[in-house]
């Protein structure tokens, strides 16, 4: 026997229980909700094979929400479920969709309402024939009808099976919800890559993997365009993460050395005893271990460029060499004797204030000279207004096919994401967006999930920006001041004092532009110190550190209620 003949056995021996049957083995379905056509035509077979409920439909309103329309059906054909159409309380169907009340029709051929529309009367059997109607709701509001044919002079009461299509209508509602949901996240996804198509096809940073519509992005971008024609060495500053890698290879790939190679080297990742080898080469036996003879990074870009990351981490003799390559266009390799001609153009790039640098004595100045012919200030992810709910709705792309889910964001989070201060830039964005699309539940990325992530990330060691790295035997804090330390005079524009993090974390400047960060984020949390710095990616301490240095503290008196 099958399971369905099983099933049909088990009721005909006790028909008490024919209505438990059909509830149990429909919500076995509900794990299949996201084919609502199999869900919901199996358990309108249930109710046929094991109640007698025949014939039964599933009418929800078309697309004009003028008509109703039999959308789901089992014992209709075709030609049956294209009649079945209705007008908002035409007929027993319409009155149930309109009034949201049970109908029951005793006697189809005694009732004028009862439209022998979908079903023609001959098709029935020649008994009398029952019709029964339950309103589908969603939040108390009808969103469709459930309907079916019985045997008026069957021993089931007609109220157990009005109770049984109530539950039934209350799990198909459950099952169009979901197929609601999974409609607009899927329609939210195809606009979300719609409008990243745009972008990316409406200008050139797009082709080039440097995603933004910012004043201070589309900067960046023109001077990176003007200067890549040329020869000129450019210097990129800015934050970590801020995409340096990237727009170096925008010099090369739109310069007339695009056709050569694009070599990177990150100055601060390779130990000083093994870099000069890196950068230059070696001759065979020029250390132990050189077993022959290797081309160095600079010799490898010949023809093309050269990307040196953290330039302000090249150890100091080196420099000496690095800048014999401008001025030359020659090389020594380790250990060898004679100059090697090279022609390669050398951008790079630095998280540090290098005048700074050279003010202390820790790099040279004719090499920051030699490099500093075409800076170009890569702007932080904060001074890019709306460039973050852009590159949000990029990396929530990119992680949503990494990971293999189908995560959409829900209404505020794309908002308290462009509240966020990023000190960690586009890097530590992508980041959070992964681990968001990784702990989403249901597919919807909420707002909680996105504060518990950025509470985290307030843990995170702070991002050392360009020029707060304090010199060489500068102290880190005044012990027992409870202040949390001063440094070398800052940049312009910065007042005095950085605000190192408690457990060895960085330097960050306390900019007076800060300020309207500062009291908006304690308004928006309602005075709530800890809440507020999280918002802004700062710890407690940093917070308070910040609201002395600027003076902000009684003006919060007067503004905020106390803690």
């Amino acid at each position: 026997m099958t399971h369905a003949q099983v099933i049909q056995s088990s009721a005909r021996a006790d028909s008490a229980d024919a209505e438990l049957l059909v509830v149990h083995e429909a919500t076995q379905w509900l794990s299949h909700m996201n084919d609502p056509d199999t869900v919901i035509g199996r358990m309108l077979r249930l109710l046929s094979q094991i109640t007698g409920l025949n014939r039964g439909r599933v009418v929800l309103p078309d697309a004009s929400g003028e008509f109703m329309e039999i959308r789901y059906s089992y014992g209709l054909v075709a030609a049956e479920r294209e009649r079945g159409r209705y007008r908002l309380g035409e007929g027993v169907t319409g009155r149930v969709m309109r009034t949201g009340q049970v109908a029951v029709v005793q006697d189809i051929d005694a009732e004028p309402v009862y439209l022998t529309r979908a079903v023609e009367r001959d098709t029935l059997p020649d008994e009398t024939v029952a019709f029964l109607a339950v309103p589908i709701l969603s939040e108390d509001q009808p969103m469709g009808v459930l309907g079916a044919h019985r045997i008026r002079e069957r021993h089931r009461p007609l109220h157990r099976d009005i109770t049984l299509l109530r539950i039934m209508a209350a799990l198909i509602a459950r099952v169009l919800k979901v197929d609601e949901l999974i409609r607009e996240q899927t329609a939210a996804l195809t606009q979300e890559n719609e409008s990243l198509r745009e972008a990316l096809s409406s200008n050139q940073e797009g082709r080039h993997g440097i995603l933004g519509e910012s004043p201070a992005l589309r900067q960046a971008f023109r001077q990176t365009l003007h200067v890549s024609p040329t020869q000129a060495t450019v210097l990129l500053n800015g934050e970590s993460g801020t995409g340096k890698e990237r727009f170096a290879r925008m010099v090369h790939l739109t310069s007339p050395r695009c056709d050569g190679p694009f070599i990177a080297i990150n100055c601060a990742a390779i130990p000083d005893a093994l870099l000069e080898s890196e950068l230059f080469g070696h001759e065979k036996g020029a250390f132990t271990g050189a077993v022959s003879a290797k081309k160095g990074s600079v010799e490898l870009a010949s023809g093309g460029t050269l990307f040196l990351d953290e330039i302000g981490d090249l150890a100091f003799d080196l420099q000496s060499k690095l800048l014999h390559v401008l001025e030359k266009q020659t090389i020594h390799r380790v250990g060898g004797t004679k100059d090697v001609p090279v022609d390669v153009r050398i951008i790079a790039a630095t998280h540090k204030n290098l005048q700074e640098a050279v003010n202390q004595g820790r790099f040279r100045i004719d090499l920051f000279y030699r490099l500093n012919v075409f800076p170009i200030h890569l702007p932080a992810l904060r001074e890019r207004d709306g460039d973050v709910k852009l590159l949000a709705r990029h990396f929530l792309q990119v992680a949503s096919q990494e990971f293999d889910r189908n995560a959409a964001f829900e209404t505020g989070v794309l908002d308290r994401l462009a509240a966020y201060n990023w000190p960690g830039n586009i890097r530590q964005l992508e980041n959070v967006i992964k681990r968001a699309v990784l702990v989403a539940q249901n597919g919807w990325i909420t707002v909680a999930d996105i504060e518990l992530i950025l509470t985290h990330e307030s843990h995170v060691s702070d991002h050392l920006e360009a020029g707060a790295m304090p010199a060489a035997g500068q102290p880190v804090s005044n012990a027992g001041s409870g202040i949390e330390g001063e440094s070398v005079a800052p940049p312009s524009g910065m007042v005095g004092h950085a605000a190192p993090v408690v457990a060895g974390r960085g330097y960050r400047w306390v900019r007076e532009d800060e300020a309207d960060a500062l009291m908006q984020a304690l308004r928006d949390t309602g005075g709530n110190k800890t809440q507020a710095a999280a918002r802004l990616g700062m710890t407690p301490r940093q917070f308070r550190y910040r609201m002395d240095k600027l003076g902000l503290r009684q003006e919060r008196q007067n503004a905020l209620p106390a803690d």
